[in-house]
């Protein structure tokens, strides 16, 4: 059982992100920073979510000493298409209309800021979409969040309740956050 002896601060506005943390028994608080989510071109989706993490978490690094600061990054990749946060409705309909019937990756990546110390690791789950009709893509974008989730979706939601036929990996990375990965993580230090 991991014993938290230092305070966590989540340095993400997800509420899933929160909801998966409350879910391990952390005591943590929430502190936002708004940080540039660009990446230099040439890095595998792995690569991205990596360097965002960290990227996120060198805008907290002189800030909670003493502290755990946990940053995150979530891409869908597509065929090696990187499928970010959709800019609008028609955005999210091309992106889900991609994903219906097929397979694609979902990479989280994740940082541990502590003690002038840097972990940084990602997981990667495959997900497998059924053929969705474009009506019930449009309903899903009618009646649900979906520009705040890389891929334009949340597994969490109807559409994973009702399109995700299996999953090769952590269902929680497909949330935004490896938990048993991070808790091996918290366990270490």
């Amino acid at each position: 059982m991991y014993t938290q002896s230092l305070p966590i601060i989540l340095a993400s506005k997800s509420p899933r992100r929160q909801e998966l943390l409350k879910l391990m028994d952390l005591d943590f608080e929430v502190v936002l920073k708004e940080v540039d989510e660009s990446y230099p071109e040439g890095l595998s989706p792995a690569e991205i979510a990596v360097y965002i993490a960290e990227k996120k978490a060198a805008a907290f690094r002189d800030d909670f000493e003493g502290s755990i600061v946990i940053t995150a990054d979530t891409i869908v990749a597509y065929e090696q298409e990187i499928l970010g946060k959709p800019e609008n409705a028609e955005h999210a309909l091309a992106m889900l209309t991609k994903l219906s019937g097929s397979r694609h990756e979902v990479y989280t990546g994740v940082s541990l800021c502590y003690a002038d110390q840097l972990l940084s690791f990602y997981d990667v789950t495959e997900v497998y979409f059924k053929e969705l009709s474009q009506s019930q893509i449009q309903y899903y974008i009618d009646n649900y969040n979906p520009y705040d989730k890389a891929g334009a979706y949340g597994v969490q939601d109807w559409i994973g309740m009702v399109a995700v036929e299996k999953i090769a990996g952590s269902y929680t990375n497909v949330m935004g956050l490896p938990t048993e990965k991070l808790y091996a993580a918290l366990s270490a230090i």
